[in-house]
């Protein structure tokens, strides 16, 4: 038999390292493509996804046809490299370790990583690809693979190591989930990611973070002359009013203040036809997940309520519109005349009332006030101090420099908030020390 020239040894090499690349490519290409993508498309009717998805199912027999072809053809290329090599220089050492080092560095550079790079870079369109090739090559060594597998369960039952099932799809933490939001930034609209982006947090929220606190509720109390409840009626920029007497402490029930328009310059209304519109008010135990109460809400058509704590006090008011807001943003419901929104002016400062929502803050200034303990700017200086503090004093809490601008009785009612500073000395130091 004639030996082959060496043009025929070299071409018959070159495509033993073009198949080990493919092969190389397949396996990174396939375990790094996107599986919900995939699944997308298979349920669109795409065959090549549907046949990627089949073997990412099969992961054990797909890597088995894989390694299986990757391994026989690096072995095979090995070999023809040093009957090159004994070709060229004759059988002696030198040349058999030379051929060795040759062939290695053309697998690393042809066969394995470059090959692997372009898989990853390019998984997902590649995967539609080699669902077509794979599949048949699965079916023609489905006997070999078969085989070998047998020798890798029984491994990996000997190791207590259980093969994960691919047949579902992945399950992912919500956390893991939110991660995906934040990072498809080029695929998602900023407002649309930031509503997802807030659904995730509805479950570490209680109906205390985004309640209206009692000290900021306006209630009708009919101990008033009947004048100025007529006119507060008349005036007031809320669809429900809480009516009381005296105080929240003797609430008598809930106001649709839009049902009573048409009659408040009727001469013949007075407290008792009030009395007949109202509602009996809800109560909401404090603590309570927001995502429940919403859940609540909805299955009751119910869209306001009073939270209470373990005593029975009312802590504040709790709307449908509150909870809406914590994901979708602030609607248009504040006074006229007031803004709703915060931003830092030229001089990096910002003037902030002492009873708005940490949470609230720290979303619209990018801060990162504690959440875990008061719930409003206020409740926490008053924690930090201890005590009420008096007006144009400055303060450092949670890195941001704060100066209060205004109080009055038991509460902070204006503070001054400072952008804080990334890097640099501390130019800003508590007067209180």
């Amino acid at each position: 038999m004639e030996e082959l020239p060496l043009s025929a040894l070299g071409a018959a090499l070159v495509l033993l390292l073009a198949m080990s690349a493919f092969f190389s490519l397949s396996e990174t290409a396939m375990m790094a493509s996107n599986r919900f993508r995939l699944r997308h498309m298979a349920q669109q009717g795409h065959r090549g996804a549907q046949k990627a998805l089949d073997l990412l199912a099969r992961t054990d027999k797909m890597l088995g046809v894989i390694l299986l072809g990757n391994n026989l053809i690096n072995s095979a290329a090995a070999t023809l490299v040093s009957v090159i090599a004994m070709e060229l220089f004759g059988d002696s050492e030198w040349a058999l370790g030379l051929g060795t080092l040759a062939v290695t560095f053309a697998i690393l550079v042809f066969s394995e990583i470059t090959p692997k790079i372009i898989g990853a870079t390019h998984a997902d369109r590649l995967a539609l690809l080699l669902g077509y090739i794979l599949h048949p090559l699965l079916r023609l060594f489905y006997p070999a693979v078969w085989f070998i597998n047998l020798f890798a369960d029984a491994l990996l039952r000997l190791l207590r190591l259980k093969p994960e099932q691919h047949d579902q799809a992945p399950q992912l933490s919500p956390e893991e989930l939110r991660s995906l939001v934040l990072e498809s930034s080029h695929l998602i609209p900023q407002k649309h990611r930031a509503i997802l982006s807030s659904l995730f947090e509805l479950n570490d929220i209680t109906v205390e973070d985004v309640m209206t606190p009692r000290g900021q509720i306006e209630i009708l109390d009919l101990d008033h002359p009947w004048e100025d409840v007529l006119t507060q009626l008349a005036t007031s920029h809320h669809s429900r009013l809480p009516v009381c007497r005296g105080s929240l402490d003797q609430l008598i029930g809930i106001l649709s203040v839009r049902r009573l328009l048409g009659n408040l310059n009727s001469d013949d209304f007075d407290e008792p036809r009030l009395l007949e519109q109202l509602q009996t008010p809800y109560y909401i135990p404090a603590g309570t997940p927001a995502f429940s109460q919403l859940a609540f809400f909805q299955e009751n058509r119910q869209r306001i309520g009073f939270v209470v704590d373990e005593y029975g006090d009312i802590l504040g008011l709790l709307t449908l519109e509150d909870i809406i807001e914590e994901f979708v943003g602030d609607f248009t419901t504040s006074l006229p005349g007031l803004g709703n929104t915060l931003h830092w002016d030229e001089t990096g400062a910002v003037i902030v009332d002492g009873g708005r929502p940490l949470r609230e803050i720290n979303r619209m200034l990018g801060l990162d006030f504690p959440l875990d303990g008061p719930k409003t700017l206020n409740g926490l200086i008053l924690e930090h101090f201890e005590d009420i503090p008096e007006a144009d004093l400055s303060i450092k809490l949670a890195g941001i420099p704060i100066e209060v601008l205004q109080t009055h009785n038991r509460s902070v009612i204006t503070v001054r908030l400072f952008r804080p500073k990334p890097a640099g000395p501390n130019l800003y130091k508590s007067t209180s020390e």
